[in-house]
């Protein structure tokens, strides 16, 4: 092609840039297991938030990068090779691309703000993504300098239907796949004021393989196809069969409506999902930290290590506000009678005859709890609230405890 200023193709180059990381988004949202397996999903999920920020900044740029040039008629290139069109025949849907991007970003940033369901919010994001992918793909075909080469034509297309097909499978081909897998409520009960125990049962198949710590996407009393799921926490065991249970605290939306699900409604899951999971580790212990309901896997994993009479030491630290929203105090406190476990609560409010741990989960509590001999070679699982886990996090690394040795997920759905 002709000579183009250098500022002009850095322009380009910003739209190319920013049209190709919005469609590997709609991948890096699929919740593909043979993507995210070894990352983990909270990772995944993560650098997909830093890709739609970057994304947008690329975007943004693009067209106040060009040098425009006034007119349609410019003697000098009768071929309009180097200069820019101003039809706005070609430009339409690229100014729309640009009006609609920034906002529908923003609003993913903002939703947990706004008082919306989460089904309403994912369903959006997927719809917005889709036309905010086809308007630019009209966009980079029809005013393009170089993406209307046949070779980016081609490019444009396999990425865009690669695109297609990962919304395809996760609105359609997922829920078929639940259809003919499903399971159903075997009990529901009432642990503290606010916690609940769901356990599901599998109906007409064997269940799933997982490991203990992993978590599903959970939907209980809709079809597969209503987008009415959450992400939970496995607490049961690979061991103590193909029941799957649940830790759930009430927060909102369908975890405010536990009270009305009874047994043998139908359920269906997408995953398992995560790598929070002690398998295959060879640490002589575990301390596992919890904050809250983020004991839940870390529940899964002491069951599993009791039913397969695991033989490195561990250690849970449990962190709650009041004693009794603490879950399953006599099946841990079992566990610590059995000599392998420690186990050692903590209480924010505690009550006037409490004896056990005062304050808060933090960098001070773990530090009296645990030896340096333990820092240097032991494994630290965390799950909690995220001001806990950085807390923790940052002293475990100033003790000098490996990066591949301190296991935690972070959850935000933007």
């Amino acid at each position: 092609m002709a000579p183009r200023s250098f500022r002009n193709d850095i322009a380009s180059g910003l739209g190319l840039l920013a049209f190709a990381m919005i469609l590997a988004e709609f991948v890096l949202s699929g919740r593909f297991r043979s993507g995210s397996g070894g990352l983990g999903l909270d990772i995944t999920i993560r650098f997909h938030q830093l890709m739609a920020r970057t994304a947008l900044a690329f975007a943004v740029l693009h067209p106040f990068m060009y040098r425009w040039l006034p007119g349609p008629h410019r003697p000098w290139d009768p071929t309009r090779q180097l200069t820019l069109t101003t039809d706005f025949s070609e430009l339409v849907t690229g100014i729309l691309a640009f009006l609609l991007l920034p906002g529908f970003v923003i609003l993913s940033m903002k939703h947990d703000d706004l008082d919306y369901r989460y089904e309403i919010w994912r369903l959006v994001h997927g719809l917005g993504a889709l036309l905010i992918a086809g308007l630019l793909l009209h966009h980079a075909l029809n005013a393009g300098r170089y993406s209307a080469d046949p070779v980016m034509v081609w490019m444009w297309g396999a990425m865009t239907a690669v695109a297609g097909f990962s919304l395809f499978a996760v609105y359609c081909l997922k829920p078929a796949y639940q259809v003919m897998h499903r399971w159903r409520v075997a009990a529901i009960d009432r642990l503290t004021p606010h916690q609940w125990a769901v356990t599901i049962t599998p109906d007409g198949h064997s269940g799933v393989p997982y490991k203990a710590g992993q978590f599903v996407w959970l939907n209980i009393g809709h079809v597969p196809f209503s987008l009415a799921e959450n992400p939970f926490s496995i607490s049961s065991a690979p061991s103590g069969g193909p029941d799957l249970s649940f830790l759930i605290k009430e927060a909102g939306d369908f975890t405010s409506q536990l009270d009305q699900i009874e047994a043998g409604e139908k359920a269906y899951i997408d995953g398992p999902h995560g790598t929070l999971t002690v398998a295959g580790r060879h640490e002589p212990g575990i301390a596992l930290i919890a904050g809250g309901v983020g004991v839940a896997p870390l529940l899964g994993i002491l069951r599993e290590c009791h039913l397969t009479d695991d033989p490195r030491q561990r250690v849970l630290v449990y962190g709650n506000r009041t004693e009794d929203q603490i879950v399953c105090r006599e099946e841990t406190e079992a566990f610590a009678r059995s000599g392998k476990t420690r186990v050692i609560h903590v209480l924010r409010e505690p009550g006037a005859d409490w004896r056990g741990q005062r304050g808060v989960v933090d960098a001070d509590l773990i530090e009296r709890v645990f030896d340096q001999s333990q820092f240097e070679t032991w494994l630290f699982v965390l799950c909690g609230p995220p001001k806990m886990m950085t807390s923790v996090e940052e002293l475990l690394t100033s003790k000098g405890v490996a990066a591949p040795r301190i296991l935690s997920e972070r959850f935000q759905y933007d």
